[in-house]
């Protein structure tokens, strides 16, 4: 770093995303990816005359995918907002709802960004520990003071708490916003969208990264009151105004419309997740129950860094935390089935070793 960094800002620890190596072929299992490609009504959408419009800036209202969000969801244009990548929405509602005097309340084993953005931002961090079971105990969250985050499912163990529990956790915190990122959501978890209209104080992420596969596009939605998304609205256009470029509003309108390749590709990940934990555990792995697109899954055989180490060296790539807790865990992204039969014949021979 430079000697003009400010003080505040070196004392930041980043975020370390997952490798994206683009020197050697890879069976990417690491980054929560979808195997598929996107819709074919998205390459239709990208179309030779919106890359002619690129000249042009994009509509920094997002109106017609606003539009066509809101039929999606049965909402109205103005309770969601579209994000550059589920990411800046949760950037922003961080920016709204929390400062040195708000604190955010998380878990301790979830997505990292959270604690980073803390630190950026010069948020305190009210950090829950989960259960033994890596589970989430609603009751620990009643009560708070606080701004609350729940990634449900979470990451990185894919486990997931059902609406009712949400819902506990807002009625027992009134004043205070409760974000619930469901970037997982759609392989399996209880989405609490239906829950918006009721509650003044939820705020619900979603991405297109995970199941729409526009991950490269850079995509979300902050769907909730009214007035919680004006309040998003008025830190997008102190920051960033044209936020979404053309291409990805064309791209998440198709997305969104083609519900027929949606429900077929996530069918096609739960399927393979189903039959991958059952290979795992007929391993002697430990694997928890995932509603995500990723196992999260241990075993005593070796631990997890060695694990991982020796998976990438026969060209696979899973993901491993250096964390308290989980250092003996794999996060594993569920890949096409042809991937994981590659990932379960490199497993055998390293547990042979």
């Amino acid at each position: 770093m430079s000697r003009f960094l400010s003080p505040r800002l070196a004392a930041v620890t980043p975020y370390t995303p997952g490798e994206q190596p683009q020197d050697q072929k890879y069976i990417k299992l690491n980054t929560n990816e979808s195997p598929y490609p996107p819709s074919p009504a998205v390459l239709d959408a990208v179309s030779r005359a919106e890359v002619e419009k690129l000249r042009l800036y994009s509509d920094p209202a997002c109106a017609d995918l606003l539009q066509t969000a809101a039929k999606h969801f049965g909402l109205q244009p103005d309770q969601i907002m579209p994000g550059n990548g589920s990411d800046e929405n949760l950037f922003f509602a961080l920016r709204a709802f929390c400062d040195e005097s708000h604190p955010l309340a998380y878990a301790d084993i979830t997505y990292g960004c959270y604690g980073v953005w803390c630190g950026l931002l010069h948020i305190p961090s009210d950090i829950v520990p989960l259960k033994e079971d890596f589970t989430l105990d609603p009751a620990d969250y009643y009560g708070r003071n606080e701004t609350i985050v729940i990634a449900n499912p979470n990451a990185p163990t894919g486990l997931a708490l059902p609406r009712g529990a949400i819902e506990g956790i807002l009625k027992a915190n009134p004043n205070n916003v409760v974000i619930v990122d469901e970037a997982y959501v759609d392989f399996g978890g209880e989405s609490c969208v239906p829950l918006i209209d009721q509650y003044e104080n939820l705020l619900v992420i979603q991405t297109f990264s995970k199941s729409r596969q526009l991950a490269g596009a850079r995509l979300g939605l902050a769907m909730g009151n009214a007035k919680l998304i004006a309040d998003l609205n008025r830190v997008k256009f102190s920051l960033n105004p044209y936020n979404i470029n053309r291409l990805t509003l064309k791209a998440g309108e198709a997305a969104l419309n083609d519900t027929a390749y949606f429900d077929k590709t996530r069918a096609a990940i739960i399927e393979t997740r189903a039959w991958t934990k059952q290979q795992l555990e007929a391993r002697g792995f430990t694997c928890l129950d995932s509603r995500s697109n990723f196992l999260f899954a241990s075993t005593e055989r070796k631990n997890g860094a060695e694990l991982y180490k020796k998976l990438k060296e026969k060209g696979v790539l899973v993901r491993h935390f250096d964390a308290p807790r989980i250092a003996n865990w794999l996060r594993v992204t569920i890949g096409t089935p042809e991937e994981m039969q590659a990932l379960l014949a490199a497993l055998d021979k390293i547990l042979e070793e």
